[in-house]
């Protein structure tokens, strides 16, 4: 199994992420996240912010997530994922293997947690050396899914409880595909 978060930057993908390999892992299910951050500075490093690029790069995570799904791991991608058209081709390259999860948080929420910096320098003014032009549903695009298979609110609900409705889709796909 794939699974392909979406959310923008400070929404909780890796966070979450990570709490979800430790439950599945006392489970007995074995996890790997595949973080687009970490893969930006290896796997991807050659690649900017473009759209040919972003989708260049959620390619490559995702054949890195088919290889360990065929290992019988589940694989979560944590990537902002911005694009409907690129989530549904990668659905489309990997039948049946793919669900999608929008981990959602308003934008206000996630300028005042703003972990990484990323919505101050947004903000700045033009011409600011340190602004940061197409952050991602500020000055780049982020495209909701319209039917994500599981919803998860980060501004409503705890790492905790989102970690462990992830956890429960998962388990629940699993025994809808006899694993």
């Amino acid at each position: 199994m794939i699974i392909q978060f979406c959310g923008l930057s400070g929404a909780g993908k890796t966070t979450l992420a990570l709490a979800v390999k430790r439950l599945a892992e006392k489970k007995g299910i074995a996890v790997e996240v595949i973080d687009g951050d970490k893969y930006r500075k290896t796997l991807c490093k050659d690649l900017g912010f473009s759209k040919e690029d972003r989708f260049e790069n959620l390619r490559r995570l995702t054949k890195v997530a088919a290889e360990c799904s065929k290992k019988g791991m589940v694989a979560i991608i944590s990537a902002i994922h911005p694009y409907r058209e690129v989530r549904q081709g990668l659905k489309k390259l990997y039948p049946g293997r793919i669900k999608t999860v929008f981990v959602d948080c308003p934008l206000q929420v996630l300028m005042h947690r703003d972990t990484k910096g990323l919505y101050k320098r947004a903000f700045l003014p033009d011409g600011d050396p340190d602004k940061l032009p197409n952050l991602t549903g500020v000055g780049d695009t982020f495209e909701k899914p319209l039917n994500p298979d599981l919803h998860l609110h980060t501004d409503l609900n705890s790492i905790k409880e989102s970690s462990e409705e992830l956890l429960e889709f998962i388990l629940q796909q699993k025994e809808l595909n006899g694993q």
